[in-house]
């Protein structure tokens, strides 16, 4: 990693200042933005005001963290279409696959304490997964299929960069969604499923490609969680809720939220015909309020749900070379080693749980060289930028959303920026 990089990385960053007090339902600016040009700020309050008067969302959450310090934190819109209920700052969204960074913190926490190297194979540690096959021939007729064996065997590292050749349940290729939901195999699992039984199922069914061979995004992490359950012999929410959750003061982030943050989930929306509705009816088996009912599958890809405050304290510890308020979970080295490119070879840039933003791809979007960021499926957005000490993040929960909220707000924020 560049010299710049490290410099900047792991500077100390004074302690996070959120306020654990309800929100108001209007916009409301905290720690007076001063890294921010008032007037240009405010360019977001428009953006984010005509989208919902459009219905292209519902509302949103945008929070922006500079130096430490909250500098923007503000509440838009409803929470509800339906009931047209004011979103306010600490309501709790599902962030999907914003869920992989912290699987990924998680799996380098037992790294550090040697429960495993990245190259082992994965087999090692799941039995399950020793014969691996690779699909040659699928029959969209009644999803049969035919396979060779594999020529490689997947290695931990190809989990973290989704290199491992699996795919993904729900919104993978056409193939492998048939031949995932003929196993029943879901991208969230359904009440009642077990991740440690899913596994299972899953090292049964055909790779798409050989391991190592391209980037696809996968299961790959869910997987990752299954294998941080048998290092640690604890279930993963544990292993989150004590070792990372309880350590950020990370409070509304949960698998399964407790009945008294239950009112705070907002309401799951989707798209049609370019507007957005609230969405009452199951999607693929999926209840849109999975958070606030009985979650048995703990989903290290996708099941997590949570504050914009909450993943503001989780990106912050990577800023600070992997500690917070005190509280140290891994190394700078291992940080280091999180937001280096790991399959150089491949596309895109990607390290240890995070896309990051290279000298090679800089040119595609205003994010400074040295920047990791990723979303969910519901709509919600971060990054990180180690050169500028800045967080940012849009949260809003729409299934299959169009409106190109996080990149429009991406290039507004560095637009309005002293």
């Amino acid at each position: 990693m560049r010299s710049t990089l490290r410099a900047l990385l792991f500077a100390t960053v004074l302690p996070l200042a959120l306020s654990a007090q309800p929100a108001a339902p209007t916009s409301v600016a905290s720690g007076g933005a001063r890294s921010f040009a008032p007037l240009r700020l405010a360019r977001i309050d428009s953006l984010v005001n005509r989208l919902i008067a459009d219905r292209r969302i519902p509302g949103a959450v945008v929070m922006l963290v500079r130096d430490g310090r909250v500098e923007y934190h503000t509440a838009y819109g409803y929470r509800d279409l339906g009931t047209k209920a004011p979103m306010r700052r600490d309501d709790i969204f599902r962030i999907a696959s914003q869920t992989k960074a912290i699987t990924s913190l998680a799996a380098m926490m037992l790294w550090e304490e040697g429960r495993f190297a990245l190259d082992d194979p994965i087999a090692k540690y799941l039995p399950e997964f020793e014969t691996q096959r690779v699909l040659t021939k699928f029959n969209p007729a009644d999803s049969s299929y035919e396979a060779k064996p594999s020529l490689r065997r997947t290695t931990v590292r190809q989990l973290f960069t989704h290199t491992s050749g699996l795919d993904y349940a729900d919104i993978g290729s056409d193939e492998f969604r048939a031949i995932y939901n003929k196993a029943g195999l879901t991208a969230l699992g359904l009440e009642g499923d077990v991740l440690a039984d899913k596994v299972r199922i899953l090292a049964t069914l055909p790779l798409k490609f050989e391991p190592g061979e391209r980037f696809n995004y996968s299961l790959s992490v869910d997987v990752l969680g299954r294998l941080i359950e048998v290092w640690s012999g604890m279930p993963l929410d544990r292993f989150f809720r004590t070792r990372i959750f309880e350590a950020l003061r990370m409070d509304d982030t949960w698998f399964e939220l407790p009945a008294d943050r239950r009112g705070r989930l907002v309401a799951l929306h989707s798209e049609k015909d370019g507007t957005v509705e609230a969405t009452h009816d199951t999607q693929g088996g999926m209840h849109p309020d999975f958070p606030a009912r009985r979650v048995t599958y703990f989903s290290g890809g996708g099941g997590l749900s949570g504050t914009t405050a909450d993943y503001a304290r989780f990106l912050q510890l990577f800023l600070n070379g992997g500690e917070l308020d005190g509280v140290r979970l891994v190394s700078r080295k291992t940080v280091e080693l999180m937001l280096t490119n790991q399959i150089p070879r491949l596309q895109p840039a990607f390290g240890l749980g995070f896309a990051l933003e290279t000298p090679e791809n800089d040119f595609r979007q205003v994010l400074s060289d040295g920047s990791f960021e990723w979303g969910g499926a519901f709509a919600t957005t971060y990054w990180t930028d180690p050169k500028e000490h800045l967080i940012g993040l849009v949260y809003t929960n729409v299934l299959g959303s169009t409106a190109g909220l996080g990149d429009l707000f991406k290039v507004l924020v560095y637009s309005a920026m002293r």
